[in-house]
């Protein structure tokens, strides 16, 4: 089930593509360049955190477009959790962040004249980085389908429903390994101090007012699209 819904959506596609074409590229520098791809793995869990958490729950925009944009990479997936196209990261955040820290990272090592460093920068993100990127995807969907887990799935699987239906400020992390990220960051959270605590308010809105007019508007332009139904529409926006 996990793997029929991955494989129906375009990013994982295009990521395993760009998986396969760093590994065919690696293949054909020096043998060290494998061991400097393992590099991506914690890379691509500290980009994981730092997207979820300063760009994916950054204060909503006031803009229509950007709060749009926001609501299609993040805010939908929150209040639709089990709407399975807005379950994965689309491409507008996939494309811009392989090339950003591909490019980001080939330049850092030319300029301090390091040799291969654009086979360095393609191991790093576009092998090591895009295979993490695709565990984060088989993570997050086992958390979110329900389906028999191993002891690991099941601890990220816990952690990551908090984030969903307790507390929406913690646990950002979800590939099994960054609970040490959030754990550094202040973002992880006891059980005994979550049962503590009051459930956060509009949860599933991320703090916003069921009723606001930019998720309503956001709603109605990507409801036809995701196939929400009217009900499911209305119930969302219900206070």
């Amino acid at each position: 089930m996990r793997a029929r819904l991955m494989l129906s959506h375009l990013s994982i596609w295009v990521m395993i593509g760009v998986v396969v074409m760093a590994a065919v590229w690696t293949a054909q520098g020096p043998a060290w360049l494998w061991a400097v791809a393992l590099l991506g793995v914690p890379a691509q869990m500290l980009n994981e955190y730092g997207l979820h958490r300063y760009v994916f729950h950054m204060a909503p925009p006031q803009r229509q477009w950007a709060f749009n944009w926001l609501y299609r990479v993040h805010y939908g997936h929150h209040e639709f959790p089990t709407c399975w196209p807005l379950l994965f990261a689309p491409l507008s955040v996939i494309v811009p962040v392989l090339l950003g820290n591909t490019l980001i990272l080939w330049g850092v090592l030319a300029l301090f004249g390091l040799n291969h460093a654009f086979d360095i920068a393609v191991a790093v993100v576009a092998l090591g980085g895009a295979v993490t990127f695709l565990t984060y995807e088989w993570f997050h969907t086992t958390a979110h389908v329900t389906v028999k887990k191993t002891a690991v799935e099941r601890r990220v699987s816990t952690l990551h429903n908090q984030h969903h239906f307790r507390d929406f400020s913690k646990w950002f992390h979800v590939t099994a390994g960054g609970e040490v990220i959030d754990r550094i960051m202040g973002t992880a959270i006891s059980r005994d101090a979550l049962k503590t605590q009051s459930r956060i308010e509009f949860i599933r809105t991320l703090g916003l007012r069921p009723d606001d007019p930019r998720l309503i508007a956001a709603r109605a332009r990507f409801a036809k699209r995701f196939g929400l139904s009217q009900a499911e529409i209305m119930r969302a926006g219900e206070v």
